[in-house]
């Protein structure tokens, strides 16, 4: 086997701005498509639900197999940046027409529209995701410099999820007013907005990948060996640390897509005001700055005192209680924004941390996997990460849609009078109050499962890892 060598400066820089893409556009989709569809296009907030659902339900076939495909590849750009490049261009182009919905299709045609680009952007995702992350463990060594590339990769993603989060909906209404016509309804004007929107975001995503293709090289020779899908999901359940790995990501990312599905509802419906987007955007730049800075500062700080083990355990009780907090304020009536940025910045600092802790955890079980099963499947593992996190957006987002057609918060068929009032005064306080029971609740038990059954199923300390790395140098 070759030796790997160390990354450059410039090829860490690079394959940052690839984390910052590809996370811009999952953090649009992820976050707002459900809003653009079910309150801007008024596409039932059930079947927006199932549509969400059963895609996620397609990839638990997809992803395993793109994982073998990217494993079987052989090219003389290697295994990983093709794939990264076909995936990136269609994405963005899907990207674009999911948020450009024409506007002479509604009915059954506009749940028809919504679903066969939604399912289309799961697919095209899933082609640059896997051989991106798949990247990490075939051309770093175990420990520090695994760490430290995926902890810069992380960091990057989150400023990429970031920038979205808070740029999102005052560039949307930004452009909608830009490019609709005078007189133009909000509804309209959100319309509007995120079609120019998106394609800025897909326009960017090409940009950074193409950086990241042309600077990277894949330093590794291993030859990885490949498997049947019925071989690969045998391998997985075999290798029950990536398992223990997977259901944690399941419960921890399930939580926090059903807060960030329902966040904007609580901000237009709830908190209320006839610009309720400035205090969305404003919740939403805090908790994005905190995210980053958790993963930039706070994770290393933490590193240096305690292992990866009780840090993701630091970072479980701090979003606990802050969704504690939150349902208190929100019940209590003392929801002003000042007090609500309390449990966001813990909600938020806790969130960057994990998005660290989980992928750190999936690449040490890829050397567990080779010391126990004798394969090395970093694709086959990582193809796992893409569908789980997806698995946990699309239940959220089931969960989220749920709660709307139950609750009634939103209703894009409302008149343009009552559109340019505070949205909150006609909704019942029940529905309000049911919102907030969703979005805290439910995340809450979720996080204290995820909590006990990874204390109970994972085993790769620190001094574990060690032995496994010294195990598999001394056998090759």
């Amino acid at each position: 086997m070759e030796q790997k060598q160390k990354l450059g400066t410039k090829e860490k820089v690079a394959y940052g701005l690839g984390a910052v893409g590809k996370d811009m556009v999952y953090m649009l989709s992820a976050s707002y498509i459900l809003y653009y569809y079910q309150d801007i296009l008024g596409v039932s907030a059930v079947a927006m639900g199932v549509i969400l659902l059963v895609a996620r339900v397609f990839d638990a076939f997809n992803d395993p197999i793109m994982g073998v495909v990217v494993a079987k590849t052989r090219t003389k750009w290697g295994k990983f940046r093709p794939w990264l490049m076909i995936g990136t261009l269609t994405n963005a182009v899907i990207l674009f027409l999911m948020f450009a919905a024409p506007t002479n299709v509604s009915g059954s045609g506009m749940v028809a529209y919504a679903a066969v680009f939604y399912i289309l952007w799961g697919v095209t995702y899933t082609m640059m995701d896997i051989p991106y992350w798949s990247m990490i463990p075939a051309f770093t060594e175990g420990g520090k410099e695994r760490e430290g590339l995926t902890t810069l990769a992380r960091s990057c993603a989150g400023v990429g999820s970031a920038i979205v989060t808070i740029l999102t909906m005052l560039a949307v209404q930004g452009l909608g007013k830009a490019f609709a016509a005078t007189g133009a309804s909000a509804y309209e004007i959100e319309r509007i907005g995120f079609k120019w929107f998106s394609l800025v975001i897909a326009i960017l995503f090409v940009v950074f990948t193409v950086i990241t293709c042309v600077s990277i090289k894949e330093k590794s020779s291993i030859d990885m060996q490949t498997a049947t899908v019925g071989q690969m999901f045998k391998a997985l359940v075999q290798n029950d640390q990536a398992m223990a790995i997977v259901i944690t990501i399941v419960l921890v990312n399930s939580a926090m897509y059903i807060t960030s599905n329902l966040l904007i509802y609580f901000f237009k419906y709830d908190l209320g005001g006839a610009t309720w987007y400035n205090n969305y955007t404003l919740f939403n730049m805090v908790g994005g700055g905190v995210q980053i800075l958790s993963m930039m500062l706070l994770y290393p700080l933490l590193r240096k005192a305690f292992n990866n083990i009780k840090i993701f355990y630091i970072g479980v009780c701090m979003s606990v209680f802050g969704y504690v907090v939150l349902l208190i304020l929100a019940s209590t009536g003392m929801n002003t924004l000042v007090l609500l940025l309390i449990p966001g910045i813990l909600i938020m600092a806790a969130s960057g941390m994990n998005n660290v802790l989980t992928t750190v955890f999936l690449a040490n079980t890829v050397d567990y996997g080779e010391l126990k099963n004798h394969r090395r499947d970093e694709s086959v593992i990582f193809s796992m990460q893409t569908f789980v996190v997806k698995l946990a957006s699309g239940l959220a987002a089931f969960i989220a849609s749920l709660a709307l057609q139950i609750f009634k918060l939103s209703d894009a068929a409302t008149t343009e009078a009552e559109q340019t009032m505070d949205l909150s005064l006609n909704v019942a306080q029940s529905s309000k109050m049911g919102l907030r029971m969703i979005m805290t609740l439910i995340p809450i038990a979720g996080l204290i499962f995820a909590f006990f059954w990874f204390r109970k199923k994972y085993i790769l300390t620190d001094e574990k890892l060690e032995e496994i790395s010294a195990q598999l140098h001394s056998s090759k």
